[in-house]
């Protein structure tokens, strides 16, 4: 491997865990962005001259130090450099001091630190979601702004207020004590699902799957059913998150282009990722107190036990997801349960849940919603509107492989008429 790709490895592999460290060091997310690009581009000029370090993450961490150091001393307000300047230059002394009796020495994990500092009540409910993705996620701020369906200028100014806000107002970088983990549980959750579900089903670029993301935010659920070993809706985004992820193999062909569910190869599911997602959701649900993540938990436990796609309970997961929208009313969750109710039988009534969320205007970015469409008004013989919907889905699409998918998709419409 050429220096040049290693530097890009331990961009793409290790960026989260270094961000979350520098954060945690100069407590200001501007200043530990800017440090970490100086450092990648200090490795782009001298690793390919000197070599590629034995520890190049190590490398990265404590260059991106000091060059977070040279940039305080260059501001130009000494009055507000001088205790960030002292406090970088005391870091490895305060490093070595053990502390005790926090609950983040129980998890000594930085990332998990970031997330609950992201999602302090001080800031709002979007602004702790897209700040965690940007700097934990690693996504770029136009995945984000795909993710919210927000346009990308406006997701680019919760951003910034939210990196400024953390800075003036001197919100710790730490995870909180028990007393107030539950204020910020739900905002958490919401972070590490949306991590996954970009992992789970890439918005943009070539791959369909980012195994990094999936792996990253089953890891901080496993760290947050640790940490909170008797919340339920822990454990269940955990169950929710494994139940997907065992699909993971089965999920694209060999040219990167996503398989539907009901056309994958169940015997590529990880068997042992689905033994413990049923487990753990059984375990949420006996607690006794049903939210949203455990809900969904439920609908993936039963495509995961259907050992055929024609043996998949629709009527139960349409019923499912009808207590969901109960709870949780969102586009989102309508979308889900219309294509629920259309693989449960009425067809009909699917689509007209989905033509009224068009009707709603909600969702206009959101490729799902005419792919969706695309499909139930293939399946009822609307040949012409099929073909408007998929055209419209294709143009919505920033992912290569789905973006083929649905090209063939719209094409097989055609092929059907004139067989």
């Amino acid at each position: 491997m050429t220096a040049s790709a290693e530097v890009a490895r331990v961009f793409r592999e290790e960026q989260g865990r270094i961000l979350a460290s520098l954060i945690g060091s100069v407590r200001d997310f501007e200043l530990a962005e800017e440090a970490l690009m100086d450092a990648y581009e200090r490795a782009l000029e001298t690793w390919p001259v000197r070599g590629v370090p034995n520890n190049p993450a190590a490398w990265i961490t404590r260059t991106a130090r000091n060059r977070a150091i040279d940039r305080v001393r260059r501001r130009s307000n000494w009055r507000d450099k001088e205790p960030v300047l002292a406090h970088l230059l005391s870091l490895r002394a305060e490093e070595k001091q053990e502390k005790e009796g926090t609950v983040a020495e129980v998890i000594p994990d930085e990332r998990l630190r970031l997330v609950f500092t992201c999602c302090h009540p001080a800031l709002s409910a979007e602004a702790r979601v897209a700040l965690t993705l940007r700097t934990l996620g690693g996504l770029t701020t136009p995945e984000i702004a795909r993710a919210f369906l927000l346009p990308e200028p406006t997701l680019a100014q919760r951003l910034v207020r939210a990196k400024r806000k953390i800075r003036d107002a001197g919100i710790p970088y730490r995870v909180p004590p028990p007393e107030l983990l539950g204020e910020r549980l739900q905002s958490v959750l919401s972070v590490v699902y949306l991590v996954f579900n970009e992992g789970y089903s890439a918005s943009a670029g070539s791959a369909v799957v980012r195994r990094d993301l999936c792996a990253e935010a089953i890891r901080l659920a496993r760290l947050l059913v640790e940490l909170m070993p008797s919340e339920p809706e822990s454990v269940g985004l955990l169950a929710l998150m494994l139940l997907h992820d065992s699909r993971r193999a089965a999920r694209e062909d060999a040219e990167g282009v996503p398989i539907l569910m009901a056309e994958q190869d169940r015997g590529q599911w990880d068997r042992l990722q689905i033994v413990e997602g049923l487990e753990l959701v059984e375990r949420a649900l006996r607690m006794g107190r049903v939210g949203p993540y455990q809900l969904q938990a439920a609908v993936s436990a039963l495509h995961a036990r259907a050992t055929t796609a024609e043996e998949t309970d629709w009527p139960q997961i349409a019923a499912l997801y009808g207590v969901l929208e109960s709870m949780n009313p969102s586009a989102v969750v309508r979308l889900n349960r219309a294509v629920a109710i259309a693989l449960a039988g009425d067809v009909l009534e699917g689509l007209r849940r989905m033509d009224l969320l068009v009707e709603e205007g909600r969702l206009t970015d959101y490729v799902m919603l005419p792919s969706a469409r695309a499909e139930l008004l293939r399946r009822l013989g609307r040949w012409q509107e099929a073909r408007d919907a998929y055209d419209q889905a294709i143009d919505l699409c920033a992912n290569a492989g789905h973006r083929t998918l649905l090209v063939r998709k719209r094409a097989a419409i055609s092929a059907a008429q004139l067989a």
